[in-house]
């Protein structure tokens, strides 16, 4: 199964290690995300969709809107 993480690093023309070195992972563990072979730990995934500019629910097709969520200003208690 593709994954929009792929897609999203093709269309930049980012390797997998350029992209792994910023997350602070090995590129091997970052391929794995790649073709599904292991799950996406949420704070990867989130930094992911912070990286592309889009939302988790998009990287996840829970959604075909690429746009990223509003941040809230309130916090959580």
């Amino acid at each position: 199964m593709k994954t929009r993480i792929k897609d999203l690093r093709e269309d930049k023309d980012f390797t997998q290690t350029y992209i792994s070195k910023m997350l602070h992972i090995s590129q091997v563990a970052y391929s794995y995300y790649e073709l599904n072979k292991r799950s996406i730990p949420l704070e990867i995934l989130c930094e992911l969709a912070d990286f592309y500019n889009t939302s988790v629910d998009y990287l996840l097709y829970r959604t075909n809107d690429m746009g990223p969520y509003k941040k809230s200003k309130k916090k959580m208690n």
